[in-house]
């Protein structure tokens, strides 16, 4: 390790490196701070939340129905999120403090309170909680949930990009060190070359989310059963979390011990469920009224 650390420093002065050092805060206002990382986080929502509403509307689905839906579908990702890190990557810190776990609270030596804001997301977990979400709805509602998975499935990647934006901002979620012509240095972790892993991600989902309303736009239903695009997403970004995680940076020290860290652990029970709803949605799923718009 030492040997390779060297290595990458004696490279350093023929490498054309980018030093990536913003600011996080936009501005500051008394005991206000807008810090880029939520500018994005919401742009990132209320973009993906936009597409969804057009599905809607395309499909002659009653406004009613996506205002209540996007509310709790925002909880659900908050909380899928914020459970997803604290029970997976910091277990031991947050079950002896559950109260940070859904405040935004620190507690100090004294046992005195304070603002700490919500430190770690996991993006396997909000996928989870919007499914739970999802699911919930179509019991209350009585909709059929299929085809609105699906639009909530393409519209993900949209969020996913402006989030990955916002962790680029931070510095953080950073990449492996690397000798590659487009390394970054991150001042803020230290001063060796790294993989600017947040940016393959968003450039990743700007892609996907591209591709994926191309398709649907061009091929509805037409081909495909209700389910299809929610499988094929499941399949596609757990598949790139699998892979890209390869040169990231572990984001807790006892991943260092694992042959595969923790993202990819997680990505593997979704690409299986990716596959079985692929298999279950295209055999046994049929396309009903949903489709009265296909035209």
């Amino acid at each position: 390790m030492d040997f390779q650390l060297s290595t990458l420093n004696s490279q350093l002065s023929t490498l054309n490196l980018i030093v990536w050092s913003p600011e996080p805060e936009i501005f500051s206002v008394g005991n206000f701070t807008l810090l880029w990382y939520g500018v994005l986080f919401a742009m990132g929502l209320v973009l993906a939340g936009w597409y969804v509403w057009r599905r809607f509307k395309e499909f002659g689905i009653e406004q009613r129905y996506f205002e209540n839906l996007i509310i709790w579908s925002f909880f659900g990702i908050f909380l899928g999120a914020r459970l997803g890190h604290c029970l997976f990557y910091e277990p031991d810190y947050f079950l002896s403090r559950p109260i940070e776990m859904f405040f935004p609270v620190g507690v100090d030596e004294m046992g005195n309170y304070y603002f700490n804001g919500y430190h770690g997301l996991a993006s396997h977990g909000a996928i989870v909680g919007l499914m739970l979400v999802l699911i919930l709805f179509k019991w209350q509602s009585k909709l059929e949930i299929l085809p609105i998975m699906d639009w909530f499935a393409l519209a993900t990647p949209l969020a996913g990009a402006f989030i990955r934006l916002g962790n680029l901002m931070n510095s953080e979620i950073v990449g492996a060190p690397t000798d590659v012509a487009w390394a970054f240095v991150f001042p803020a972790i230290d001063d060796l070359p790294r993989h600017p892993a947040q940016l393959y991600e968003s450039l990743f989902f700007f892609l996907l989310f591209v591709i994926g309303a191309w398709l649907f736009k061009n091929l509805k239903y037409r081909f495909v059963k209700k389910g299809f695009y929610l499988s094929l997403q499941l399949i596609v970004i757990a598949s790139f979390r699998f892979c890209v995680e390869f040169v990231k940076e572990v984001q807790v020290g006892f991943e260092r011990d694992m042959v595969l860290n923790m993202g990819q652990w997680l990505s593997v029970p979704l690409f299986l469920l990716g596959i079985v709803l692929m298999f279950w949605t295209q055999k046994c799923v049929k396309n009903d009224e949903i489709l009265k718009n296909n035209d």
